[in-house]
Order: C-alpha cells, then sequence, then structure tokens
C-alpha cells in the first residue's frame, strides 16, 4: 500500500471537491462533477460504467432478490442520479441465475433486474446493458430484447441517445448495437448464445461467437466523426486477471488473427478503452496484438456482486499492468469534455474484514461511503506516454496551437507490483484547451493525467474497512515548462505572471500553491536542476514559464 493523504489534503490537490451526503436516505457519500473536478468548459456531461451484479441465490434476503444484486443496483442507482449522469452501461451478468429456480411459467430473472432500473428513467438517465455469459442462453437472448427495447432505440426510454445501428448479424440485432450521445460512441459487442439458437461457427459453444463481428466493430469505431470519441464495451476481457477465458475464446490462444485485427482497428481508430466486466476487479492495462506493434487500454470494471475473484499470472506477454484495486464494489464516472475525457473510479468496502477474501466473499450487503480512487483521462488533441518504473519523464512534450508544454525533469519513483509482481507502468495522458477559456491567458490550457502513483490495493494483510479514504492525488515531484505569447502577458519580474492550476473552488491561482509541502519561490530566468519543490519562474529568452509540482492537473500561463 502507498502512503495516502487525508480527506482535507485530498480535496485540496485534487480540486475533486465534497458534495456532501447523497440527496436520499442512503447516506452515501459522493463527489460532485464539476469545473474544478474533471470539466473546464460549461457543456461538460458524463455517464456512467457499472459490472457484474449476480447474487446467491440461497443468500437473498441480505442483499438481493431473484439472483439479483438489487442492494448493491439501488445504491448505485443513486449514486449515477446524484453524479447528474446522461445514460448507465452495466457489461453483463445481470443476473446470477438466468430463470427463476421455481418458475413454471417461464419467467426470467432479468426482469427483476429491468424493475430495478426503472428509477433511472424517472430521473431522465438511460441505461444500456450487454448480456453476460450468466444469461448467455437462446431464451435470455429473446428476454433481453424485450425488457430493454432502448438497444434497438425504441421504447420510452431510449433517454437521448441517437443513431442505433445494430449488428449486421440478424440474429444479434438489440443484442450487439452502437449509439451515440453527444460526441461519444458506444460499441456493445455481445458474444452470446444469438437470438435463434445459433452460434458463429454452428457448434454449441458460443466461444468464437466474436469472429464474425470483427469487421462490424471496425465499422462503427472508423465511421464516426473526427470529433467524436469510442468507447468499445463487452462482458469478457482481452485478457483477464483471473479469468482465462476472453472476448475471442476459451483461452488466450483462440482466435489471435481476429483478436490482432480487434486490437489494430481500436489501436489505429483511437478508441478511448475497451470495457469488460467478467473478472469482479477493477485491473487497468494495455493490451497488444501479438507482434507487440499495436495496443488498446483495457478497463477491466469492479465488482458489484457477491463474487471477488483473485488475479492469476498467465498473461502470455501481451499485457502492461497500470492499476489494480481487488476485494472491493465499485462503479466509474467518465466526463466528456469536448475532446477531453476524464475517469473516475469510485469504490466502496464489502463492509466484510478486507484480508478475509475469497471469489465467495460477501454474504450481506450493507452501505459502505464510496471514495475515489483512481482519476486517469486523456484527449483526442493529446498524446499517451507510457513511463515505465525509475524512467524520466521528460520524454513528455506536446504542442497545439502555438503553445508547447514538456516535463524538464521528474522520474517515476514508483515501484508497486500487482498482486501477481508485475511492475505497474505509469500512462501519462496530455490534452488541450483554447486559453480562451480563461480570462488573461497567455497561453492554450495544458492537461496532464496519469502522474499520481498507482493504484494498488491488493494487501492481504490488511484489515477493517478497505477503501477507507480517497487515494492520494500527490504525484512524483517534476518541472513543468509552458510557452507563452508575449503579446498577452506583462509583469514579467513580480512574480504574478506563472503557471497556473484550479483550485478546488474552480479558481485559477499559482500551480506551486496546490503542491503538497514545498517553498513558494519566484526567480526570473530559466529553470535550474537545483531548483527544489514550489520553485516557480519565468523565462523571457524562451518565452516559458515553469514550475516544480507534485500535482497533475490543467495549467496555464497567465496573471493571477
Amino acid at each position: 500500500m502507498k502512503k495516502t493523504m487525508d480527506r482535507r489534503q485530498f480535496l485540496k490537490y485534487s480540486g475533486a471537491g465534497l458534495a456532501g451526503l447523497g440527496l436520499s436516505t442512503l447516506n452515501v457519500p459522493f463527489f460532485r462533477i464539476g469545473k474544478a473536478s474533471a470539466a473546464i468548459s460549461s457543456n461538460a456531461w458524463c455517464f456512467g460504467v457499472m459490472s457484474d451484479t449476480q447474487w446467491k441465490p440461497d443468500n437473498e434476503a441480505t442483499g438481493g432478490e431473484n439472483t439479483c444484486a438489487t442492494g448493491i443496483i439501488d445504491v448505485l442507482n443513486q449514486q449515477f442520479i446524484e453524479h447528474n449522469c446522461k445514460f448507465v452501461i452495466q457489461v453483463g451478468d445481470l443476473v446470477d441465475k438466468d430463470r427463476y429456480t421455481d418458475s413454471s411459467d417461464g419467467s426470467h430473472n432479468l426482469a427483476t433486474h429491468a424493475a430495478h432500473r426503472e428509477v433511472l428513467y424517472d430521473a431522465g438517465i438511460g441505461f444500456y446493458p450487454l448480456r453476460g455469459n450468466h444469461e448467455s442462453s437462446q431464451e435470455a437472448a429473446n428476454e433481453f430484447v424485450s425488457l430493454w427495447p432502448q438497444t434497438q432505440g425504441g421504447g420510452d426510454n431510449v433517454n437521448g441517445a441517437t443513431n442505433f445501428v445494430q449488428s449486421d448479424i440478424e440474429a444479434l440485432k438489440g443484442l450487439s448495437y452502437s449509439f451515440d450521445y453527444e460526441n461519444v460512441r458506444c460499441v456493445m459487442i455481445d458474444q452470446f448464445v444469438r437470438k435463434d439458437g445459433s452460434n458463429y461457427d454452428g457448434t454449441s459453444s458460443y466461444n468464437n461467437n466474436m469472429v464474425d463481428q470483427v469487421a462490424w466493430v471496425d465499422a462503427m469505431v472508423s465511421s464516426r466523426p473526427d470529433d467524436y470519441h469510442a468507447f468499445v464495451l463487452a462482458h469478457k476481457n482481452l485478457i483477464g486477471g483471473n479469468h482465462k477465458d476472453n472476448l475471442f475464446g476459451e483461452n488466450l490462444t483462440a482466435n489471435a488473427d481476429s483478436r490482432n485485427e480487434f486490437i489494430k482497428s481500436l489501436n489505429t481508430n483511437n478508441a478511448g478503452c475497451y470495457i469488460s466486466g467478467h473478472d469482479h476487479m477493477h485491473h487497468r492495462s494495455l493490451v497488444s496484438d501479438d507482434d507487440g506493434y499495436y495496443n488498446v487500454q483495457q478497463l477491466i470494471t469492479s465488482s458489484n456482486s457477491y463474487k471477488f475473484y483473485t488475479p492469476k499470472s498467465g498473461d502470455d506477454g501481451r499485457e502492461t499492468m497500470l492499476q489494480e484495486e481487488l476485494w472491493t464494489i465499485g462503479y466509474y464516472i467518465f466526463t466528456v469534455d469536448g475532446p477531453r475525457v476524464t475517469i473516475d473510479f469510485y469504490s466502496s468496502s464489502t463492509g466484510e474484514d478486507y484480508g478475509d477474501s475469497d471469489e465467495d466473499k460477501l454474504y450481506s450487503y450493507k452501505e459502505e461511503p464510496f471514495f475515489l480512487r483512481e482519476r486517469f483521462g486523456y484527449s483526442l488533441n493529446g498524446t499517451r506516454f507510457e513511463v515505465a518504473q525509475s524512467e524520466s519523464y521528460t520524454s513528455i512534450v506536446d504542442s497545439y496551437n502555438g503553445t508547447t508544454a514538456k516535463i524538464l525533469s521528474g522520474t517515476n519513483s514508483n515501484h508497486e507490483t500487482d498482486l501477481v509482481g508485475n511492475a505497474l507502468t505509469k500512462t501519462v495522458n496530455t490534452g488541450w484547451a483554447d486559453g480562451s477559456l480563461v480570462d488573461d491567458a497567455a497561453s492554450n490550457i495544458f492537461t496532464l493525467w496519469g502522474l499520481v502513483d498507482n493504484l494498488s490495493l491488493h494487501d492481504r494483510e490488511l484489515t477493517g474497512m478497505w477503501p477507507n479514504e480517497d487515494e492520494s492525488q500527490v504525484t512524483d515531484t517534476y518541472t513543468l515548462s509552458i510557452s507563452y505569447n508575449p503579446r498577452k502577458m506583462s509583469k514579467l519580474g513580480t512574480g504574478s505572471f506563472c503557471i497556473a492550476a484550479r483550485n478546488e473552488n474552480d479558481e485559477w491561482v499559482n500551480a506551486v500553491e496546490l503542491n503538497d509541502g514545498g517553498t513558494k519561490t519566484f526567480k526570473k530566468g530559466p529553470w535550474q536542476s537545483s531548483y527544489g519543490l514550489g520553485t516557480y519562474g519565468v523565462d523571457p529568452t524562451t518565452k516559458t514559464v515553469w514550475a516544480v509540482l507534485n500535482h497533475e492537473g490543467d495549467f496555464v500561463a497567465k496573471l493571477v
């Protein structure tokens, strides 16, 4: 476990801002999604993502109904309402058992899940599900499209989504589908038994059912407008932390040509990430093709079930691990702000002692507070940099419409691993917004994500309710430089012209004031390697401002 700061410090340095307790009686805290936390423009909006909601059939009185984790669903519905989400996606395993165990009329447990989503519709929030392997039958396929007609753009609960495109396979219509909301395209993949009872290869197994869908997915991600984000979602993983059955078959070597084509398509078409469930853990990584030339960011989503799996080794060398948190209940908020997307991962304790973990751990559910555990992001107008442990950040250089930002010093000093011992790499992403959004800006706005130490909550020796606090947002110490337009500035030698960053009140202040420690010290002239944390300055010769920092966020050159 890494060292963490207290809540007051977190709020100071992250700019997330605590909105207080939920509006319902659930007493589950949440964090506001506002300008200071994730968005710069006033047009930003967000959507939610959640994972498997199975509940143990013989334990329903303690948090579930008809093998569905209705207690967790109800709590997460309220979280999504309070975040003001436009829609919510669930990546499969909607129930533990598809059929009622005592059903004589063919009724399905899926109807119970559907009933618990009415509160979202009442709040004007869409719900877009996928199937998982726990509802993989032909009967479930037909029940699914009946319960959720919005997957085909029909019914009363489309809630603002547009441009629905169905799979080009008739038996997958309403199961594999794509839709747009504002400037986001979500491509939803079903890999299970189809509505007519068929499978891709004519066998009784659905394991190869992704092979004939690769071209359709490619068409969906490649045909979107240039300023649209693309997220591709399915139930099974490309490479699982625990499960080795995956999107392309029953093992990691299955259908390699199709898998490589899929990864290449998502990479070359700049898809934001591939999102899945199935593994019941927060697990973020880069997954490459067999040649290691193309890769895609994979997000495996945290459990919303009674199951909590433990990772196994054996990723066959194609995976670069980034983040991991095990044995917690979580959800995700994607904040979309033009070309920029910020993803916040929130999680809560199961209510059981953390160290006593196995896949059937949760036998009763009680509400616990959610904490902000990881924030990552990217921008369509930015760049991603992979920085391994002990590597320098000085390769991070990016430019946009006349402004150049670069990191002059700093090293990835994190040495954490995942549970099975893989070193965790940092992916540092850059992004940009127009400087006209900030009064008196002398540069465009530059955003950094990914400098914070890797999340790695998996220590079996921990006792008590974990997580019990927000994850630290302090970064390694580094020096940031941003070029400025000299026609838009003055007062060079006074220290009031500097790199500015936003504080928790959405005010632009001197960026060094948001550091954890250090001494605020102004220097006129170029940065020198002897300067410590909190030193900042302006170099008129190179027309740059610079600052020694230990936080990430949004930065701009301006008077403060």
